[in-house]
C-alpha cells in the first residue's frame, strides 16, 4: 500500500526537523521550503508566491504547515508577508489542490499575554516561586491576549482555518505550540510553564495528521506536563489522546 503524503512547510526549522524525523518513516513526505532540504523531495518556493507553490500540494492527504517567521524584531511587512499572506496562499493551494486536512502551527503566543494577571504571572516566574494554591486552567475558547505582532498574525491564522474549515468543507486543526527549544529542556523562568518537548510536540501534531476524518475543526495546546503549566490540555486528551511525556520541572534545581 502506498504510503500517504504529507507535504511540510519549513521542514528547515527547528520543528520541521523534529517533524521530518518523526515522520519520515511512517510517510510519503515532501518539503515546501525556501532553501533546499537534502534527502528528501523538496520544492523550493516562498510559501508568500502562491503561483510557485502551487505545484507542491498536487497528490498531497495533509498539509503540516509550520513555515513562519516567528522574529519578535520581524517587520510588519515581514509578518504580513510571511504570515498572513503565506498562511492563506498555504490554505489556498491546499483547497485548488483537493487536500482534506491541514494541520497549522499556531501559537501560545495568541493568549499569552494572560501571564500579566494572576495567579499566571507567579506561575511563569519559574521554579524559585513558590506555585499558587490552585489555578484555572486557560482553554482554548479563552479570550485572544496575543503577544507582538507574531501572536496578532497566529490569531489570523486560527481565523483563517476556521473559515477554510466552514466554507469549503475542508479539516483544519490548529496547534498553539509552546516552547520548542533547539537544547530540549528550559532555558529561562518562563519555560517551566510554556516548554514542550521534541517527542511532545512530534506526539501532538502526529496525533492531529492521523485524527478521525469527522475531526473537521479544533484548537490544541501542544505544552509538556509541565508542572507550573497553565494551559488546557484535557481538550487535547479527550478528542485526540494526546498524553505529554516530559515535565519542565525535572530540569529544576534540587
Amino acid at each position: 500500500m502506498d504510503k500517504k503524503r504529507i507535504l511540510i512547510t519549513g521542514m528547515s526549522g527547528l520543528v520541521g526537523g523534529i517533524m521530518r524525523r518523526a515522520l519520515e518513516d511512517k510517510y510519503d513526505l515532501v518539503a515546501l521550503n525556501r532553501s533546499e532540504v537534502s534527502g528528501v523531495r523538496c520544492i523550493q518556493a516562498d510559501i508568500a508566491d502562491l503561483e510557485a507553490i502551487r505545484p507542491a500540494f498536487d497528490g498531497v492527504s495533509v498539509v503540516l504547515h509550520l513555515a513562519a517567521d516567528a522574529n519578535a524584531q520581524a517587520s510588519i511587512c515581514d509578518v504580513v508577508r510571511h504570515n498572513v499572506n503565506g498562511t492563506y496562499n498555504v490554505f489556498e493551494a491546499a483547497r485548488a489542490a483537493g487536500v482534506r486536512r491541514i494541520v497549522s502551527a499556531s501559537s501560545g503566543s495568541v493568549i499569552r499575554y494572560h501571564e500579566q494577571d494572576e495567579p499566571y504571572r507567579t506561575l511563569v516566574k519559574g521554579p524559585e516561586t513558590p506555585l499558587p494554591a490552585s489555578w484555572p486552567m486557560v482553554t482554548h475558547l479563552a479570550p485572544f491576549r496575543p503577544d507582538g505582532l507574531y501572536g496578532c498574525s497566529k490569531v489570523w491564522g486560527e481565523a483563517l482555518a476556521r473559515f477554510y474549515s466552514d466554507e469549503y468543507d475542508m479539516s483544519v486543526i490548529c496547534v498553539r505550540l509552546g516552547a520548542v527549544l533547539a537544547e530540549d529542556q528550559p532555558n529561562q523562568p518562563r519555560m517551566y510553564s510554556a516548554w514542550c518537548s521534541h517527542r511532545d510536540a512530534a506526539q501532538m501534531f502526529e496525533k492531529c495528521i492521523a485524527a478521525p476524518d469527522g475531526l473537521q475543526f479544533d484548537i490544541f495546546y501542544a505544552v509538556s506536563n509541565n508542572q507550573r503549566n497553565y494551559r488546557d490540555l484535557d481538550h487535547s486528551r479527550e478528542v485526540i489522546g494526546y498524553e505529554p511525556q516530559d515535565d519542565a520541572n525535572t530540569f529544576a534545581s534540587p
